[in-house]
């Protein structure tokens, strides 16, 4: 970097040039936008990372390098983390960033993420990936081979002989189809699967019982509204009830709703993949098709009928509809704030679902996949101290 101003931020035991031979963990955090709600997840987002790369550090990676536009944030520093502040003014390249820090720090076993990703991950799960490393090069790990939230791999250089890309979730496919190394997925349990990704997962942490520290009490400052979750949770320990459940559900939360909840579940996945689908892909939807034929106020009583309450993945009907709200809506629409919700679509939507006969919780695809695992954990905790079983 050039300018004292842009150097690196290196605590007293890194010397200013250095090669790291064991894990590092790469945590990006930016772009959080400006709006309320953005800004709200950005906060908890800073305080997941700070957790992330303790427990990181605890389960025998090296360091831990945040790269970031907003170095202050995460002030003081975790003892063996690294600030690597991104270029004032300069136009964000997700690959030629990640690029440069694994080049400039010498990375030969790089792990990265995004600061909200997978922050139920603990040390048991961080110290896994070491071992994997740790079994010889040409090897990657994740806990999502097709759209993941955390990849560590070795050799660094291996992201060399990559073609463009711009998001980190192709990273797997991408280091085995054109670096050779050999995939490993990290067994699919809640703590691998949930992501702190948009209001409705904030909601779901904020229900979830054991949280560190400093990640519950961000969590606790957001006040968020859970009693639509909490409706919600009693229903998976009821044999009469029925749960609606739609978007981009994976196998993994299917099963997970098959083995551990009592309700009758009613399941339609679709578009999966979406988020890494190739350009133009036009994304259609069974309640997009309904919500086009009956309109919003109908289309809730609809799906009332289904079931006792309804988990909406919205970003598919969006998809669906050819809208693409500004991520600050699509926030407040987690969050039924429709009032605060610019684009005419999604406004409407959101005034619908919160005006629904029946609990509808809406959210992106982590509400579909490990949120509702994680929800489904808790229901269970609460229902046996209920019942006197725990």
């Amino acid at each position: 970097m050039d300018g004292d101003s842009l150097a690196p931020r290196l605590p007293a035991p890194y010397p200013s040039a250095m090669a790291f031979q064991g894990p590092v963990l790469i945590i990006f955090h930016g772009g959080t936008g400006n709006g309320e709600a953005e800004s709200m997840m950005a906060r908890v987002r800073v305080a997941a990372a700070r957790v992330t790369a303790t427990s990181a550090l605890a389960a025998g990676f090296e360091a831990v390098i945040l790269a970031t536009g907003t170095p202050a944030a995460f002030e003081p520093l975790p003892e063996g983390a690294i600030v690597d502040a991104d270029r004032p003014g300069e136009a964000f390249d997700y690959a030629a960033r990640l690029r440069s820090v694994v080049a400039r720090y010498g990375v030969q076993k790089p792990a990265v993420m995004g600061s909200g990703a997978v922050p139920l991950l603990g040390i048991g799960e961080f110290a896994l990936v070491v071992r994997e490393l740790a079994a010889g090069e040409g090897r990657v790990v994740t806990n999502n081979f097709f759209s993941a939230d955390v990849t560590a791999w070795t050799p660094g250089a291996a992201l060399d002989r990559l073609r463009p890309f711009e998001r980190d979730n192709v990273l797997p496919r991408r280091l085995r189809d054109e670096a050779g190394l050999e995939p490993t997925v990290l067994p699919r349990t809640t703590a691998t699967q949930f992501d702190l990704d948009t209001p409705s997962d904030l909601a779901v942490l904020a229900l979830l019982e054991g949280l560190p520290a400093g990640l519950a009490e961000a969590v606790r400052e957001t006040d968020i509204d859970t009693s639509r979750y909490r409706a919600l949770m009693p229903l998976f320990c009821d044999p009469q009830a029925q749960v609606v459940v739609a978007g981009r559900v994976g196998s993994q939360a299917w099963q997970h709703l098959e083995r551990d909840t009592a309700c009758r579940v009613r399941m339609l996945s679709e578009e999966r993949g979406l988020a890494t689908a190739p350009a133009g892909h036009r994304a259609r939807s069974t309640p997009g098709f309904l919500l086009e034929a009956v309109g919003v106020e109908r289309f809730f009583a609809q799906m009332g009928e289904l079931g006792d309450a309804l988990v909406l993945d919205t970003r598919v009907i969006e998809a669906h509809m050819g809208v693409s709200p500004s991520r600050e809506d699509r926030f407040q629409s987690d969050l039924l704030n429709f009032e605060e919700i610019s684009d005419p679509f999604l406004r409407r939507f959101t005034e619908g679902a919160a005006g629904a006969p029946k609990p509808v919780l809406l959210g992106g695809h982590s509400l579909v996949s490990g949120g509702l695992m994680a929800l489904v954990d808790q229901a269970w905790r609460e229902n046996d101290r209920r019942l006197g079983l725990a």
